[in-house]
């Protein structure tokens, strides 16, 4: 299933209720689910906030599942400015709030509560995919945060 909005923060609510809405079809399990909403609001809020530098743009979501072992992999894609959130470093978590510096920390939840994270720059456009599985026995041996290089 896919959905495409305004990359605005006052449609989260539209996004998350859309993915919500698939997650439930498909007989989610509620941890998962709570896991999944709150790295879809720190990638859109993301997006809507630094992908368009003037105006605004627009952000697909894409919803996918799969069957043998149950997951669900969503999709944000979006034109605006080249960026993989991946590359960025991992802020130190054992240093007090006030040592760290700022940003970093939303991305930083996302990898660490998803089993996969991908980013791909394809056809002028920003891919950025998570994926999680239902049942935690079902995990592979590493989980993974990848980057995709395209032309």
């Amino acid at each position: 299933m896919k959905m495409t909005v305004d990359a605005t923060v006052d449609n989260l609510s539209k996004v998350l209720a859309f993915i919500d809405e698939q997650l439930e079809a498909n007989n989610c399990p509620m941890r998962v689910m709570l896991e999944i909403d709150v790295a879809a609001e720190e990638i859109f809020v993301n997006v809507a906030s630094y992908a368009y530098t003037s105006g605004v743009g627009s952000v697909a979501i894409e919803v996918n599942f799969e069957d043998h072992p149950k997951a669900v992999a969503i999709r944000f894609i979006d034109s605006g400015i080249p960026y993989n959130p991946l590359e960025k470093e991992d802020p130190d978590v054992t240093l007090p709030a006030e040592k760290r510096g700022i940003g970093g920390l939303g991305v930083f939840m996302v990898k660490k509560s998803m089993d996969e994270v991908t980013y791909e720059y394809k056809d002028g456009k920003n891919h950025l995919t998570i994926r999680k599985f239902f049942d935690r026995k079902h995990l592979p041996f590493m989980t993974s945060v990848k980057e995709k290089k395209s032309c």
